[in-house]
């Protein structure tokens, strides 16, 4: 009897390579089928960048795909298992009966000045924009009411899951991933006796949204995770809280305080 569909995402690392043979071959003695088009479950074996690719890879099909991560280097926040651990987690992959965990995507629209049709994005951790040669003017609307005028380095839009990579770098805050919201953190803003802007990271609940309006510029660099975006003459950039979800497997989702702690901490 066939248990369900596993696509299995790797990194180059031998290690990883190790690991997805042996991976592939418990599934299949267990009656999986490795299927990397059509999937119900996939499994990332590396880090936490190569769970952000297996995302991607799948981001179209979310309404019916759990995730899970194998790490074969540092612990990850997206990779629960290590890769002496893949008995374990065949044999629980096929006893989990329970819903899967579930987290907030970012759902991004870029417009451009030249009529070209805007494109949508989903980001698992955050988009970021920035402009390469000169400093970045922007203004911030919230609800369609302006908030303020950013001068400075860019500007960073995170989601909970995303708040403890890129975002924190930059000073932004925090966030448990049950907290439907999200985070606009300042990257390096201009603040002085003529130019002002809050200069604190921003929480944004699910019933709100936000738009950057840039000046008119072709050095404009867009970041979706780990991924730059193609872009010409871009006009604006909105963002609210996505209507998918990401979906883990609930078995062994590590505490994502003992996460945090793990992982910038350690033992007190």
């Amino acid at each position: 009897m066939t248990e369900g569909k596993v696509a299995i995402i790797q990194n180059k690392q031998e290690a990883s390579s190790a690991a997805n043979n042996k991976l592939t071959a418990l599934l299949k003695e267990a009656n999986y089928t490795i299927d990397q088009n059509d999937p119900d479950i996939v499994i990332s074996i590396g880090g936490d960048g190569t769970f952000l690719s297996a995302f991607h890879e799948f981001d179209h099909k979310l309404d019916r795909i759990r995730f899970l991560g194998v790490h074969t280097g540092h612990l990850g926040f997206y990779t629960d298992w290590r890769d002496f651990e893949l008995e374990e987690l065949v044999s629980n992959l096929s006893n989990d009966e329970n819903p899967p965990i579930s987290y907030p995507l970012l759902n991004v629209q870029v417009k451009y000045y030249d009529q070209k049709k805007p494109q949508r994005f989903l980001a698992l951790n955050e988009a970021t924009i920035k402009r390469a040669t000169r400093t970045m003017v922007a203004d911030v609307y919230i609800k369609d009411e302006i908030f303020e005028r950013f001068r400075g380095d860019g500007l960073s839009v995170s989601t909970p899951t995303g708040s403890t990579a890129y975002n924190k770098s930059v000073g932004g805050a925090v966030l448990h991933p049950r907290i439907n919201a999200f985070q606009l953190a300042e990257i390096a803003s201009l603040n002085n006796r003529v130019f002002r802007t809050l200069g604190s990271p921003i929480i944004i609940s699910d019933s709100e949204w936000l738009e950057i309006s840039l000046e008119e510029s072709s050095d404009y660099m867009v970041t979706i995770d780990r991924f730059t975006v193609e872009h010409d003459e871009i006009e604006s950039i909105s963002f609210k809280i996505a209507d998918e979800r990401v979906h883990f497997a609930s078995y062994r989702h590590m505490h994502f305080w003992r996460r945090v702690k793990d992982s910038f901490i350690g033992e007190v």
